[in-house]
Parts: C-alpha cells; structure tokens; sequence
C-alpha cells in the first residue's frame, strides 16, 4: 500500500502529547508505512518522543504551533484568532495535500468551523455531520449521524445526512446496498414531525439507498440497519446515554460478582465471558469520529480519549485515508443530488 501521511493535532483534548505521542508508537508498530506530522508545542512533544523511546525519523516530522485552541474557546474566536493553532495548521495541511487526513481531540465547534473554512464543503452539502459507528447486536456495526454537529436539521440536512451515510458504509463496509433508517418516535409514516416526514418522502424517493422507513430508540442495536438518520441533537444523546449504560452495566456486572465469595467464585469462572463483553461494547473500540462532507477527512477523537482510544481514531483516519473516501463520497453524491435538488424544486 502507498504510504500515508496523518496530520496530528498534539495539543488538543484533556491530555495532548501525552496520549497522541504512545499512540503513535503503537500505529507505527501496526502500519509501518504510515508517516506522521505532529502539530504542537515542540518541547512537549519531544519529551513524550523521548520518554516513550520514540527516534527522530522521516516518518515522524515536528510543526510548532502557536495559540493553541482551548476546550473553552468559541468557534468565531478559535476561527478568526487562531490561526497558527495545532488544530488549523494540521487542517491546512490536508487542504494543501500534505497530508491525507487530520487527527484532532480538540474544542468539537471549533474543528467544525476551522474544517468547514479551511477544506470547504463537498459540492451539494451544507454543513459537516459527524458520524460514528455504534455495535449491534449481531457483532456488527451501524452508522449513527449526526452527532452533534447539527443541533437544528430540516429535512434536506437529514437528506444529505442519508446520502453520506449511505455512501460511506459502502464505501468503508464494502456493503453495495445499506440499509438506511430515519429515527423517530414511531415506525408509522404518520408519526413525528413534519420535518421527519419531508425528510422520509425525499429519502425514499433517491433510487441509490435503501430505505427501510423511520426507526425507534430501541432498534437502533438490532443489527437491522447500518445507516440511521437523525439531527445532531438527537445523535448526541443517544451516544452519550448508550456511553453511560455501558458503564452502569460493567459496574453492576462488577457488584454482583462481589457480593459473597460464591459470587465472587463464580465471577472468577465467567472472568473470560466478561472480558469479552467489556471487549465488545467499550466506547474506546469505537472511538474516532469522522467529520462527513467535507473535501478533505477529518476524524474528531474525544477530548477525554485514553491511549488506546486514539489509536482507535487514528487507524480510522488511516483506514479511511487508503479508501480515499471524500473522493468516492463526491463521485457517488452527485447523482443523488442532482435528483434531491431536482425534487426539492
């Protein structure tokens, strides 16, 4: 495979270099064709270098940036203020083809708007959406957007929203026809608003997804689906509280087997059962978010991710990287846009 280049955001998230640094080791180890530029303070940066025994080397190159963003700074201030930041020089160099995608931890409204001005919209959409994959019940995945990015969505959002997500899980999962759901309260075609129900009839109406109607809150983990639809503020919620039963149910899990020493001899025996299904459902696994519409690939990791859930993020920006996915994105969204905008008129 051809060498690929990550642009790393050092300085954003709860911990900087101090995770990006020991994930990179760890990618590098993985896929030894793969080069990095770290955006960052310099001396941070070579002290995790040096503490993780990491040698100065091509596949490895330093940019000093200058004002960082802060997890606290506003969108507009982040945009116009700071424009040596870690963040907007690791976008620029994905926008001048330095690198194939950006790696970021930072402030979420500031990539947004930092990735929205510096590598522009692909033709046809609006705003950015971020999706991410969720597991399923069936030891799969599905695509949930937006988000977050998009708090407010009329239904042609939620109709580019289909059309990216549905070209995106062909593109990543190799799946020629996707299934693809709109989230609403009920699966009647009367039920929700009327935004939902604008957006359901001109999602039906695009000949290249296939579109299994509206979806509730308790399918969205059957496996039934791999695309499902719904506004940033929605999406949001959904991840946050599937994020937090996760936790609650490895902490009852944990009680329960301490309860006595026979549960706690019967937690010894289910220890490899547990482990896997801590495997399965832990958010680090799934860690690494992609910003969809875009000209150039941006992956949003979170601002608390640990070492391993970097990782996660990273080896999506290079999976998504060799699959050259707002290349396939653009060439596929055009056909479809042309008939949305054509229904729309």
């Amino acid at each position: 495979m051809a060498e690929v280049i990550i642009a790393i955001d050092c300085m954003g998230g709860d911990f900087g270099p101090s995770v990006t640094i020991p994930s990179v080791k760890r990618i590098l180890r993985k896929y030894p064709k793969v080069a990095f530029q770290l955006y960052g303070n310099i001396d941070e940066i070579q002290s995790q270098l040096r503490l993780h025994k990491i040698a100065a080397n091509n596949k490895l190159r330093i940019y000093a940036s200058d004002n960082d963003v802060l997890m606290t700074d506003k969108p507009a201030v982040a945009l116009k203020t700071k424009k040596s930041s870690s963040m907007r020089l690791a976008l620029e160099a994905v926008r001048d083809g330095q690198a194939n995608a950006c790696v970021s931890a930072g402030n979420t409204g500031a990539l947004m708007a930092i990735s929205r001005f510096v590598l522009k919209m692909l033709p046809g959409i609006d705003r950015p959406a971020i999706i991410s994959a969720i597991p399923t019940l069936k030891n799969d995945h599905v695509y949930l957007l937006d988000l977050g990015a998009n708090v407010e969505c009329d239904e042609k959002r939620l109709t580019q929203f289909a059309i990216m997500g549905n070209e995106l899980a062909k593109c990543l999962d190799d799946k020629p026809s996707p299934r693809v759901g709109l989230l609403n309260v009920g699966e009647e075609d009367n039920k929700g608003s009327d935004i939902l129900r604008k957006a359901s009839e001109l999602i039906s109406s695009i000949e290249s997804i296939d579109y299994a109607g509206f979806v509730e809150g308790n399918q969205i983990f059957s496996g039934e689906y791999q695309v499902i639809v719904t506004d940033g503020f929605t999406g949001n919620n959904v991840l946050k509280a599937s994020e937090g039963l996760t936790h609650y149910l490895a902490h009852k899990i944990k009680v329960a087997f301490e309860r006595n020493w026979w549960a706690k001899f019967c937690g010894l025996l289910a220890k490899p059962v547990i482990g896997a299904f801590k495997a399965e459902v832990n958010p680090e696994k799934y860690n690494g978010a992609c910003l969809l519409g875009l000209r150039g690939i941006v992956i949003k990791s979170h601002g608390s991710a640990n070492i391993h859930a970097t990782y996660c993020a990273i080896e999506e920006a290079i999976l998504q990287s060799y699959q050259k996915l707002p290349h396939k994105i653009r060439e596929r969204l055009q056909q479809a846009n042309d008939k949305l905008t054509k229904d729309m008129s």
